[in-house]
């Protein structure tokens, strides 16, 4: 499901104002080109002050308001914050942390997904809601709670976790093989026996757990019982005969819930963009196509990102003159078709009141903020349906798995320094460094579209995804994988026969161990075709690699395993495959990566300076090619694909000069 056109508002929550301001509010909105507002996130407590009684006349005035100025509207549920006598009379609604201790009335997204009482009152609030306002003619999308996260331990989670843990395995004996509890004593002889891994029980902490089998289980478990929460609430928008598409904000590469699950459930995908303080702009695309991918490579929508600074990281820069512009325009590049602020009319008191807004604490249009966003929504009116639609045809995907990031960050060993999403954007960087089109995808996805699959730090193999794999490079693609890939099952149990376990045969090696080293440490390596390596070298994990089928390009230099290779390539089917052994260094990495884009065709703009993002977007008759400066100086460069600028309305022919933050969208005829 898409829109019909590109929307751009943000948050709205003028329950927190006098109503004397917000036909000031509508004003301010319409001169900063604003044509949509998401209203009712957090109003719960005022739209239901007690058990039997609900009172709708604020909203009433609100919808009311931005309708008569034309405004659309984007309909929140409000369910991501609890009513004070909720969680007082009715205490099953609150959540247990992973310490055992229930939580009180407070701070927000902290129900329990799994609390019968939560589960009534946000049923009986949300068809209220819906049927109040399902069909108004302003209304573009619904907004189903918010940035959904967390786990609960309470006694309605460890039962539902039996029950849902039975439903999977049937039998006792079957959860004992699975999780491997045999193991330390921990043989169960019924479901009953089973407790939550919080820290009262087999959990350490988030990162680590006794038994990897259970804890992963109960991640799946809690990232179904908060989706089930969505789609309880999605159903019930549809019953009331909306037909607005149903979205909710997702978090990036957030580890709490699997986005590829979510997204099926989902009319259209919508994530919150807030880049670190010193943006990556590398990491900001990463997240922007990981949301694009859970999707198939559908777009998706902006719901959230500060005008200027943010008041929850430790430093909080303000945006530099263009930068939210090049932030908003980098977000469609990589196909976003709303962009949406948090928030409209900055807070004056609670948590976020140094947060950035449309309408700061002066309260006036006559502020720099204020001036960028107009610019924003006058270039987004002028050329927004030139961008819509448009789509990616990247030759190159990366694999992503949620419950591999689960499992690898719970593993105790090899490396407590072991990211998952930091391994992974590594391999990504290389690629955005040479402007090259990426998707990332899961395991499910259609591989045969691509010419190269990555699949850093593949840990955890299932279901299919091996045949797949063999299938694709057997007919002739590409596939390059590393250390700490194809290892252990989908219960985290270790695939036995040799490393790399699944993927023996598809690298034609055995991999006999791998050295856990120090961050102090590090090894060598050299080539074989005795290219320099001076400064490349092998951290984190060192595997000791066997050749059967493969042939070494590099090897470790040093230590009781120097001359062993570290870098392999093997020719299987039609196709190639390459396993690099370690966690190789940026230096290193970047001649990996090197040597094996000169084995294929794949589009990329690399002679370009550093700082300029170019990314590609199709339509059915022409290209749009955006060319982005994300640093604070102007940038010139040679250019040989001529086209008209959509911002400027210039013609480019051999030759690019960007301004500092600025955009260029080059449209270009097929």
């Amino acid at each position: 499901m898409s829109l019909s056109k590109l929307f751009y508002g943000g948050d709205y929550n003028p329950e927190q104002w006098p109503s004397s301001i917000w036909e000031e509010d509508m004003r301010l909105f319409k001169l900063a080109n604003i044509n949509s507002a998401s209203i009712n996130i957090f109003s719960w407590a005022k739209l239901q002050p007690n058990e039997t009684t609900y009172d709708f006349s604020e909203l009433d005035e609100i919808v009311k308001l931005l309708k008569e100025n034309n405004i659309n509207m984007v309909m929140a549920t409000s369910t991501a914050a609890l009513p004070a006598w909720m969680t007082r009379e009715f205490p099953d609604v609150n959540r247990v942390d992973f310490e055992g201790r229930q939580h009180r009335f407070s701070h927000r997204h902290n129900h329990c997904p799994n609390s019968p009482s939560f589960k009534r009152f946000a049923s009986e609030l949300v068809k209220q809601i819906a049927e109040r306002y399902g069909k108004e003619e302003h209304l573009i999308l619904w907004h189903v709670s918010n940035e959904y996260n967390g786990e609960c331990y309470c006694e309605n989670c460890e039962r539902a976790f039996r029950k849902w843990v039975e439903n999977k395995y049937k039998t006792i004996e079957q959860v004992n093989e699975a999780w491997n509890f045999h193991f330390w004593g921990h043989t169960l002889h019924s479901f009953e026996d089973i407790v939550v891994p919080n820290f009262l029980g087999d959990g350490v902490n988030d990162r680590q757990t006794a038994f990897a089998g259970i804890s992963v289980d109960y991640r799946r478990f809690m990232s179904e019982s908060l989706l089930n929460n969505f789609k309880m609430e999605r159903d019930i928008i549809r019953s009331m005969g909306s037909n607005a598409p149903i979205t909710t904000n997702l978090m990036g590469a957030f580890k709490g819930i699997n986005a590829f699950e979510w997204a099926k459930e989902m009319d259209i995908i919508s994530w919150d963009n807030y880049p670190h303080y010193i943006p990556d702009w590398a990491f900001v695309s990463f997240n922007h196509d990981l949301m694009r991918g859970v999707k198939s490579g559908k777009n998706f929508l902006i719901m959230e990102q500060s005008p200027s600074q943010q008041n929850w990281q430790p430093y909080n820069l303000l945006k530099r003159p263009g930068e939210l512009h090049s932030q908003s325009f980098h977000a469609i590049a990589h196909g976003a078709e709303a962009i949406n602020y948090f928030q409209l009319r900055q807070s004056i008191g609670g948590n976020e009141k140094w947060h950035g807004a449309v309408i700061g604490h002066e309260g006036h249009e006559n502020t720099r903020v204020f001036k960028e966003v107009t610019q924003i929504g006058e270039d987004l009116k002028r050329i927004g349906d030139e961008l819509l639609d448009a789509t990616t045809h990247a030759k190159v995907a990366i694999l992503f798995d949620w419950e591999s990031y689960w499992a690898l960050e719970y593993s105790s060993g090899p490396n407590k320094d072991i990211y998952y999403v930091d391994q992974v954007f590594k391999y990504y960087k290389e690629l955005y460094k040479r402007n090259i089109a990426v998707d990332i995808i899961g395991y499910e996805e259609d591989l045969s579209k691509y010419k190269l699959i990555l699949a850093p730090f593949m840990y955890m193999v299932k279901g299919d995804i091996v045949e797949k794999l063999e299938q694709f490079v057997s007919d002739g693609g590409h596939f390059v994988t590393t250390t700490m890939s194809g290892l252990v099952d989908e219960n985290d149990n270790v695939i036995l026969g040799g490393y790399p376990g699944a993927f023996k045969e598809l690298l034609g090696i055995w991999v006999e161990e791998f050295d856990g080293i120090a961050p102090e440490m590090s090894n060598s390596i050299h080539w074989k075709d005795h290219r320099p390596s001076e400064n490349e070298k092998a951290t984190m994990v060192c595997d000791i690699i066997h050749l059967q089928n493969a042939k070494a390009l590099a090897y470790y230099s040093e230590d009781f395993y120097a001359d062993f290779p570290v870098f392999v390539q093997n020719q299987y089917g039609k196709g190639k495959t390459w396993y690099v052994g370690t966690v190789p260094n940026p230096e290193f990495l970047e001649q990996i990566i090197e040597s094996i884009l000169e084995q294929l065709t794949i589009e990329q703009f690399e002679r370009v300076p550093s700082n300029i993002e170019i990314v590609r977007r199709e339509k059915d008759d022409f290209s749009l090619i955006f060319i982005m400066n994300h640093s604070n100086k102007l940038i010139e460069f040679d250019w040989k694909l001529p086209g008209i600028d959509l911002l400027s309305g210039k013609s480019i022919e051999n030759a690019i000069s960007i301004a500092p933050y600025g955009t260029i969208i080059l449209k270009i005829s097929e």
